[in-house]
C-alpha cells in the first residue's frame, strides 16, 4: 500500500514530467510552488526516501529559472531542518546572494565542507551571509577572520555562536590595536580567554592615553593615572574563577613551602598563563597585579625583572617567554640575545627597577 506522503510526490513527479515537455519558465514556476507548497507543509512526515525525490524534483525544475523563483525557493527551504539536501547545496552555490544567502545564513542541511569551501571562494557577501549562522565552527570562523573584509569580520567576532581558535584571536587582537571597533567586539566576548583579554586592554589603554594627551597636554599627568586606574578596574572585573582558582592554588604551593621555580617552569609550558603569573608574583615578593602589568605590558624586560629578583635560572626564564609569545602570537626572539641580557642583568639593578614599577602601579589620582 502507497502512503499518503507517498503518492502526492509521485503524482508532482508525473506533474514535472509535463512542465518539462512544456518548455515554459511560467509552468517551470509554478510547479515549483506547489512542490515547495507540498514539501514545506508536510516536511516532518516524509522518510529519506520521500526525500529524495523531493530533491530530484527540485534539481529539475530550478535548471533555467529565473532568480526570484530561486530566491523564494532558497527563503522557504532554509529554515526546514530536514530540506533535501542535494538543492540546499546547490542554493548555497549559487553566484547570486539572494539565492545562497538564506541557505548559507539559516539552513542545518548545508555540511561543514560545503561552508568552508564557499567560504574560500565566494566573495564577501557569501562570508557575511555565513557569519550569521547560529553556530561558527573554528575551522569555518578561522577562513572567515582570514578571508573576510571588516564588516564580515565583525560580524563574526559578534556572533556569540562562533567558535574561535587560539590562531584567529591571536590574528584578530592584534588587529584591534588598529580598530576600536573591533577590540569592543572582541572584549564583549564572554568566551575570551584572560591572556587575549589583558593583552587588548593593555593596548587599548595605551592608544586611549595617547588620544586624550595629545588633545589636553596640561593634563597628561592626571590622564595616565585615570587611564591606568580604569585599566586595573578593568582587569579586576574580568577576574575569572579559573583565575581566583589559579591564583588559590599557587598561593597554598607558596605557603606550604613547595613553590619553586621548576614549579613556575612547569606551569609556563602547560601554558597556563594565570599560574605561572601568580607562581613568578610569590617568587619575586609581589603582588600579582603588578607582575600581571609587566607580563602583559611590555615584551621581555618586565619577565627577566620579576625573575631575576626570584632568582631564577635562564632555563625557567626562556619557559616563561615561550609562554607569552606563544599565547600572545609576537613572532620569536633572539633566546641567545636574551639569554645573554638576562645573565649580564644584575639583581640590584632587577631590585631596582622592580621597586619603580610598584611606586608607579600603586600610585592613584590625587583627589
Amino acid at each position: 500500500m502507497i502512503s499518503r506522503s507517498a503518492r502526492p510526490s509521485e503524482n508532482l513527479l508525473e506533474e514535472l514530467q509535463a512542465a518539462l515537455s512544456h518548455g515554459t519558465v511560467a509552468r517551470r514556476v509554478e510547479t515549483l510552488r506547489r512542490v515547495t507548497d507540498l514539501f514545506v507543509g508536510n516536511a516532518v512526515d516524509y522518510s529519506d526516501d520521500h526525500i529524495r525525490v523531493f530533491d530530484d524534483v527540485f534539481q529539475c525544475l530550478i535548471e533555467q529559472i529565473e532568480t526570484s523563483a530561486r530566491t523564494l525557493l532558497a527563503d522557504r527551504l532554509a529554515p526546514i531542518a530536514a530540506a533535501p539536501p542535494k538543492i540546499i547545496r546547490t542554493l548555497a552555490l549559487d553566484e547570486v546572494i539572494e539565492v545562497a544567502g538564506p541557505v548559507l545564513s539559516k539552513s542545518e542541511r548545508l555540511d561543514e565542507a560545503t561552508l568552508i569551501e564557499i567560504a574560500r571562494t565566494r566573495g564577501q557577501a557569501h562570508l557575511k551571509a555565513i557569519s550569521l549562522r547560529r553556530v561558527l565552527s573554528e575551522a569555518l570562523t578561522d577562513v572567515l577572520v582570514t578571508r573576510g573584509n571588516e564588516e564580515v569580520v565583525q560580524s563574526t567576532v559578534s556572533n556569540p555562536g562562533a567558535q574561535l581558535s587560539e590562531v584567529s584571536l591571536t590574528d584578530l587582537v592584534t588587529r584591534a590595536e588598529r580598530d576600536d571597533d573591533l577590540a569592543t567586539c572582541i572584549g564583549l566576548r564572554p568566551d575570551l580567554p584572560r591572556h587575549h583579554y589583558l593583552r587588548l586592554v593593555a593596548k587599548a589603554s595605551l592608544s586611549v592615553r595617547r588620544k586624550l594627551e595629545a588633545a589636553h597636554p596640561e593634563l597628561a599627568e592626571e590622564v595616565s593615572s585615570v587611564v591606568q586606574e580604569a585599566a586595573q578596574r578593568v582587569r579586576a572585573a574580568a577576574m575569572t574563577r579559573q583565575t581566583e582558582m589559579a591564583r588559590a592554588l599557587v598561593k597554598s604551593l607558596h605557603e606550604d613551602g613547595r613553590l619553586n621555580e621548576v614549579q613556575v617552569a612547569a606551569f609556563a609550558d602547560q601554558g597556563k598563563f594565570d599560574e605561572t603569573n601568580a607562581g613568578l608574583a610569590a617568587l619575586a615578593g609581589v603582588a600579582v597585579e603588578t607582575a600581571e602589568n609587566m607580563m602583559i605590558e611590555s615584551r621581555t624586560e618586565g619577565v627577566m625583572i620579576l625573575a631575576k629578583v626570584a632568582g631564577m635560572s635562564w632555563a625557567s626564564v626562556r619557559a616563561i617567554i615561550a609562554m607569552r609569545e606563544k599565547l600572545s602570537g609576537d613572532s620569536q626572539t633572539d633566546m641567545l640575545t636574551l639569554r645573554d641580557t638576562y645573565e649580564a642583568l644584575r639583581s640590584s639593578t632587577a631590585q631596582q627597577v622592580l621597586r619603580f614599577h610598584r611606586m608607579q602601579h600603586s600610585t592613584t589620582p590625587a583627589a
